[in-house]
Formats: C-alpha cells, sequence, structure tokens
C-alpha cells in the first residue's frame, strides 16, 4: 500500500518572509523626494544668466599662487566646468566631457576663452591634486585651459553647488562669464550625464562676441 502525503506549498513561504521583512515606507520615499525637489529648486535660483558670479580663489593644479576667478575674467570669457571631481573613483563622464572640450582647444583661443576646469573632492589640497593628476592620465592641458582643485568643497559650497550624497561630490555644471564677471550661459545638471555639449558653449562664446546681451540658459538635465 502506497501512502500519499499531502504537499505543503513551499514556495509561497518566501513570499511571506519577503513581505513581513521588508517593510514599505511611501511616507520616508515620499519625504526623501520632496527634499530633493527643494535641493533641486533652489539650485535653480544660483548662478542665473544676469547674474554675477561671486569672485572666488582658486587652487590652481600646478604652481602655488592661488588665483582669482576675476583675475582670469579681466582678458576675456571665461568656461566655468564644475566637474564630479573625485568621488572614489575617476568620473568616465567628466573624461569624455574634458576630451571633447579639449578637441576644440583652438575654437577656444580663437574666441578668447579661458576654459576653466574645478575639480572638486575631499581631502587636503596636494592628495586632491595627486587625483586630478591622474584624472589627466599624465597629459598636458591645452592653452586655453586650467584646473583648478577644491580641496573640501570650498569652491562648490560657496557657488551652493555640492552635491551632498553618498559617493557624490557637485553638480555637474557649465557656465559661460563675461570679463565682468556676469553669467551668460549656464547648465547646471542633477544628474551625472546632461552636460552642456561643446558646440553649445562655443555658440554661446560667438554669440557674446557680437552682442554682449544676456544669451539663453539652460537649468534642467
Amino acid at each position: 500500500m502506497v501512502i500519499r502525503r499531502p504537499i505543503i506549498g513551499f514556495a509561497a513561504l518566501p513570499l511571506i518572509v519577503l513581505a513581513s521583512t521588508v517593510p514599505v515606507r511611501p511616507q520616508s520615499v515620499s519625504a526623501s523626494r520632496a527634499r530633493a525637489t527643494e535641493s533641486w529648486s533652489k539650485l535653480l535660483e544660483i548662478m542665473k544668466v544676469g547674474q554675477t558670479a561671486k569672485d572666488v580663489t582658486f587652487e590652481p593644479l600646478k604652481g602655488e599662487a592661488k588665483i582669482k576667478l576675476s583675475d582670469l575674467t579681466k582678458d576675456g570669457s571665461v568656461v566655468l566646468v564644475v566637474l564630479r571631481g573625485f568621488p572614489g573613483y575617476q568620473c568616465p563622464l567628466c573624461t569624455r566631457q574634458v576630451a571633447d572640450l579639449r578637441r576644440n582647444a583652438e575654437e577656444f583661443a580663437k574666441l578668447n576663452a579661458k576654459v576653466v576646469l574645478v575639480y572638486p573632492g575631499p581631502g587636503p589640497t596636494e592628495s586632491l591634486k595627486k587625483k586630478a593628476q591622474e584624472f589627466l592620465a599624465g597629459t598636458e592641458l591645452p592653452k586655453p585651459f586650467v584646473m583648478m582643485v577644491d580641496p573640501e568643497y570650498a569652491f562648490t559650497n560657496l557657488y551652493e553647488l555640492r552635491w551632498n550624497a553618498s559617493q557624490e561630490t557637485s553638480y555637474p555644471s557649465t557656465f559661460v562669464l563675461d570679463k565682468q564677471r556676469v553669467v551668460k550661459f549656464r547648465k547646471i545638471s542633477e544628474t551625472h550625464a546632461g552636460r552642456a555639449p561643446t558646440k553649445e558653449i562655443l555658440l554661446v562664446l560667438n554669440d557674446l562676441q557680437r552682442d554682449p546681451a544676456p544669451t539663453a540658459t539652460v537649468d534642467k538635465k
């Protein structure tokens, strides 16, 4: 005689366990999203087109003498590019962005525009400079370019561009400033992507030479 044992529905058990061990907290998620929206809205209020950028003192990657933003703009336009710097690794999207900018170095030179790359990160100046050198992979920047380091986010915090989250440093941003440090163009991204295309920056610089009035702004990702 064969005794048939009842089959227990084990397949249902993991669902019960998961349901009991992973609580759903819609209020926490909603609050987090609300904080992110508030932070992004605040971010869009800084460095607007037509505003004058705060004068700051940069730590150059090369050389000991610090450099003021007002010294950089007095001879021509400045393209201020805020990278992600060192969030624990070298950002591949920043590498791609800088490579595209460098390919157009002659165009920037013709338009009498300096390209200032800001490399933020934690730690002291010398430590961050080593990371910035690693980012450049031993290559020299062309003449219209200069790289600044931003140890302990001094510049990033002043410009309210600090992305204060795990493995984040700053919001990738690009600004075009005239000789008086007036913002003529900006693009701030709330993601790692969404960088200002080089061709768009060059168009702004060309327009700026013909007409010093403020140009269009791009605020969103």
